[in-house]
């Protein structure tokens, strides 16, 4: 399967299955999804659907290593989209 369309919500959930706030992740956005709204420099929050700097974080990790660029190249991008 390619990752690219993995829906984030699946994934943090079997990832994170402990955090509550997973749930509130918006059930139609996959990593390919993210990428382009960060490539548009959309509100990331508001994509996603919840307001947490560790879940961001961690979605962050995965579209890198997906994407395979560097954490930093991902966090610099979305800090372009504020």
């Amino acid at each position: 399967m390619d990752e690219r369309f993995l829906l984030i919500r699946d994934w943090y959930m079997a990832k994170f299955p402990d955090d509550d706030l997973g749930t509130e992740i918006n059930s139609e956005l996959s990593f390919s999804g993210l990428f382009v709204a960060m490539n548009e420099y959309k509100d990331v929050y508001e994509i996603m659907g919840v307001h947490d700097s560790i879940i961001r974080e961690r979605m962050f990790e995965k579209l890198a290593t997906i994407m395979r660029v560097t954490y930093m190249d991902v966090y610099e991008q979305w800090l372009k989209c504020r």
